[in-house]
């Protein structure tokens, strides 16, 4: 392991002629995804490479898209989800840390953080898988450079970096980005109402990204005791919090955060923030161990046979595993668990059924305990193949039915409706 004398601050000349004898190959380049991309460093970073694979969760609009830069995800966002030069990796989100110590060793880390406190910075929104990506730069003496950014929040847990750490520091005052604020239509909203009755007093939330998970929070906030243990949140915890809803004695667990410019000033340096590394949070052991533990998540289709397929649309990756799968085997397994899967009875842009026969991609989680659309909940576990069968027909779309009929009567013996 090299040794570090330190952060050293400088300008983008230097970070660029650090990068320079990097130039004749093909490094990989690990940055944070979602909301918390250091775009000002990243673009020095692709001025200077002619060639390089980039590698981030999630990534979002302002990706650099080129000859020369091959993205590499295990989570297709959608600043890449179209680029001709894409290799998705097939993993859980738990098991992602674990590829920068076998096969997709990092040359370079970007971090994008707060300015140093005491010797330490934090990273801020972004958690996530970038400890392990830290761990394997600083093993095989790579370069490790941060943004330093006043505008992002400070948060406590594995994020939480020790200057010596990091080769370069480069400030740069860029305001962090936010996802477009989305209301809930009509159909989500009754899908959250759904789903809500499932979350009791005292519950354990997990939710994954959508409008049905937003629209799902909004229906929670006369619950009291609720805790998160989740893989992100978004503003519909801050309002949960406002509400008087959460367990004001237990921390709030995630990975990553990303929502309005009111909830980065909530979450900075609150203490009741615990923001870990994706091993922690996404291990299902961990996971398991959460009293009414709720996992709540989203699909772009689901069969007869109770499969999800939250990732592929269309013949092509759409997405990725993401924590849906450690969620779902994790909530399972805790004490008075439910794994619930939220999506509407029919894709308004696609305009098919998402109530299939049989799944049209690869099956992302299955073995649910509820399917809910906004025509009903179907029970999953513990189900017959008959029952389950029966019951996600009675939730698709009425037109849909007959046709489910059919092809479930072609598949599965003994199925009574």
């Amino acid at each position: 392991m090299r040794q570090s004398v330190g952060m050293r601050m400088v300008d983008s000349a230097s970070v660029a002629a650090a990068l320079a004898p990097l130039a004749a190959g093909c490094p990989r380049v690990v940055v944070p995804g979602n909301f918390a991309t250091p775009h000002t460093t990243l673009g020095i970073v692709d001025a200077a490479l002619p060639t390089y694979r980039l590698f981030a969760l999630n990534a979002q609009a302002g990706m650099p898209e080129r000859t020369g830069v091959v993205h590499e995800t295990p989570f297709v966002g959608p600043g890449v989800r179209r680029s001709a030069r894409l290799d998705y990796v097939p993993a859980r989100l738990s098991l992602v840390p674990r590829l920068f110590s076998l096969t997709h060793a990092p040359d370079v880390v970007l971090l994008h953080t707060t300015p140093p406190r005491a010797g330490r910075v934090s990273m801020g929104l972004e958690v996530n898988v970038l400890p392990a990506a830290v761990e394997a730069v600083r093993r095989r003496g790579g370069l490790l450079i941060a943004q330093v950014n006043p505008h992002m929040p400070w948060t406590y847990g594995d994020g939480e970096l020790s200057t010596d750490l990091i080769d370069l520091g480069l400030e740069v005052d860029e305001p962090l980005a936010s996802p477009v604020p989305r209301t809930p239509g009509e159909v989500e909203r009754l899908i959250g109402e759904r789903v809500s009755t499932f979350v009791e007093d005292g519950a354990t939330l997990q939710l994954g990204i959508g409008g049905v998970p937003d629209a799902t929070l909004a229906g929670l906030v006369s619950r009291r005791g609720l805790r998160i243990w989740t893989e992100m949140f978004s503003d519909g915890v801050l309002a949960l919090d406002e509400a008087g809803a959460l367990d004001q004695d237990e921390q709030l667990v995630a990975s990553f955060v990303f929502g309005s410019t009111e909830l980065y000033k909530w979450v900075d340096g609150n203490p009741r923030v615990r923001m870990l590394r994706t091993e922690v949070t996404n291990d299902p052991g961990q996971i398991a161990q959460r009293p009414r533990m709720t996992s709540i998540n989203s699909a772009l289709q689901v069969d007869l046979f109770g499969q999800a397929n939250a990732s592929w649309a269309g013949g092509r990756i759409y997405s990725g595993f993401g924590g849906q799968s450690d969620f779902v085997v994790g909530a399972l397994h805790a004490p008075e668990g439910v794994a619930v899967i939220a999506l509407p009875s029919w894709h308004r842009k696609a305009d098919v059924s998402t109530i299939v026969p049989v799944l049209d991609g690869p099956a992302t989680s299955f073995q649910h305990s509820w399917v809910v659309t906004e025509q009903g909940a179907a029970s999953i576990w513990p189900r017959t193949s008959q029952e389950q069968a029966a019951n996600l027909i009675r939730i698709a779309h009425p037109e849909e039915r007959p046709g489910l009929e059919r092809a479930a009567r072609e598949r599965l013996d003994n199925l009574i409706f």
